[in-house]
């Protein structure tokens, strides 16, 4: 293990957090607010630790899986201590609620301890936002391109995503800087464009801001106590629900949409599956309402299917308080829960990717069994076969997450006497990287009443979530820190 390489990259990090942290500290001056000092106090420390770090260490630039493997954990736990800091500071929340409020920030979460958003100042709100933006694509991501040429940038970006989502090699590798800068450029130009549509819609512009930070990069961190919904505005859901759908396609594609290549778009099997689930659970929802008399046939559409992307990409932005919704409806959101949208997004979940892998195989093996025995199973994406390994990746993703959800629910329930659909949807809506779930933690509540035990536990639910599972589940196998 190359501690100094990894000191040196943990040092860059820490310049990105702290000069990330000037942005909010511009907005402070702007709205002429009491959170400039708690911000740029927050500045120092963060840049005063990671500089000496950066500087000491810049000489050694050999990163190994390992070391990408401690950066992804370390690394995201760092920024968030560190960004946890302007909140401490100017008061707003306990440090364990700082980091929670971060690490969900930072992992795309959307789940909450603030239980007046409004009164927040604007500096510290608009920091919020700001890890969503920088989460969404990733945070390791951006530090990349501040890295020199060949120091691990492909082993880095593969220790903060899984190594099954790709399956046939659709994803633009970080091999150079060219790569990340192409990525963060398409990003940050969607996020524009959505700006514009909020603001068009009837947002000022720094709700407009926070609200784009939410919605491509499905985080769901609104400035409003009532999210989205308090706007009541069909052009603000229905420019939302298309960018909270953007941002759960593999980027990639989007590229291949901007160069006009609708035919790899098109044929891609796990797209395919993404379109026909999003437009399935958003007409049956929409039929749930409408036949239950919750909305008329037109809101009833509209709500659904900003929900249902809401849900179904992670993002966690709501219009509606769902629970008050028919049982149906609510069984229908509970099921979207355990899905997420495409491998290569912004979004986290299982991913679609392997229910497709998996359902192949168990129809084929079904089929296989009964009617022909000699076959030979071929599970295909795409046109192609794929390795058998990938299959089995795709099974083993998919029993480790129901396994952290189950023990985790217990967990939950012990150390805070929680009842079972409270418990169990906290770790469902934090390990998924919803934000809101159900019950006590619902879309009309939050986490704030959580005990500091179950809040680090569900940080770091969040974590494992945020980068695949496995990357931050490795590091607690003894065999990973022999040589």
């Amino acid at each position: 293990m190359h501690l100094r390489s990894i000191a040196y990259v943990m040092g860059t990090l820490m310049l990105v957090t702290g000069v990330s942290m000037l942005f909010p500290a511009l907005c402070s001056v702007y709205y002429g607010e009491d959170d400039l000092f708690a911000i740029l106090l927050s500045f120092g420390l963060t840049t005063a630790w990671g500089l000496p770090m950066w500087w000491g260490f810049r000489k050694y630039q050999d990163i190994s899986t390992k070391d990408a493997f401690v950066i992804a954990v370390l690394g995201w736990m760092l920024i968030s201590a560190f960004s946890a800091l302007p909140f401490y500071i100017y008061g707003t929340t306990t440090f364990t609620d700082g980091f929670f409020e971060m690490m969900s920030g930072y992992t795309t979460s959307g789940a909450t301890i603030l239980t007046d958003i409004e009164a927040v100042p604007h500096g510290l709100l608009f920091w919020r936002s700001e890890t969503h933006l920088l989460g969404g694509m990733g945070f390791l991501t951006l530090t990349i391109i501040f890295l020199p040429h060949g120091m691990g940038g492909v082993r880095i970006f593969r220790a903060e995503s899984s190594p099954g989502q790709n399956p046939v090699g659709e994803r633009i590798l970080p091999r150079n800087r060219n790569a990340m800068i192409l990525l963060w450029g398409l990003y940050l130009g969607l996020n524009a464009i959505h700006m514009v549509l909020l603001w068009l819609g009837g947002m000022s512009w720094f709700d407009a801001i926070c609200h784009a930070f939410g919605a491509l990069s499905t985080s769901g961190y609104s400035t409003k106590n009532l999210s989205v919904g308090y706007y009541n505005s069909a052009w603000i859901d229905w420019s939302t629900t298309l960018f909270m759908f953007l941002g759960g396609m593999s980027f990639v594609l989007i590229l291949h949409l901007l160069r006009g290549d609708w035919r790899t778009v098109v044929r891609n099997t796990e797209f395919q599956w993404y379109v026909y689930l999003t437009l399935f659970f958003c007409v049956g929802v929409a039929w749930i309402l409408w036949a239950k008399g919750t909305y008329g046939p037109v809101d009833a559409l509209r709500y659904s299917a900003f929900q249902i992307n809401s849900l179904l990409t992670t993002t966690g932005f709501t219009t509606a308080d769902y629970e008050q919704w028919p049982h149906a409806a609510q069984m229908v959101l509970y099921a979207v829960f355990f899905i997420g949208g495409c491998a290569g997004s912004t979004t986290s979940g299982i991913k679609i990717v392997h229910y497709v892998i998996i359902w192949q195989f168990m129809i084929k093996n079904i089929k296989k069994i009964f009617f022909s025995p000699m076959s030979i199973v071929s599970v295909r994406l795409n046109g192609q076969p794929i390795d058998n390994r990938l299959v089995n990746w795709a099974i083993c993703y998919f029993l480790v997450n129901i396994f952290l959800i189950l023990a985790g629910g217990c967990f939950v329930s012990l150390t805070d006497d929680l009842d079972l659909t409270s418990s169990m949807s906290a770790v469902i809506a934090t390990l998924m990287n919803i934000g809101p779930g159900m019950g006590k933690v619902g879309p009309a509540q939050n986490y704030a009443f959580l005990s500091d035990t179950a809040k680090w536990f569900l940080s770091y639910m969040m974590l494992v979530g945020r980068l695949e599972m496995f990357s931050a589940l490795v590091v607690f196998y003894p065999a990973f820190w022999k040589k």
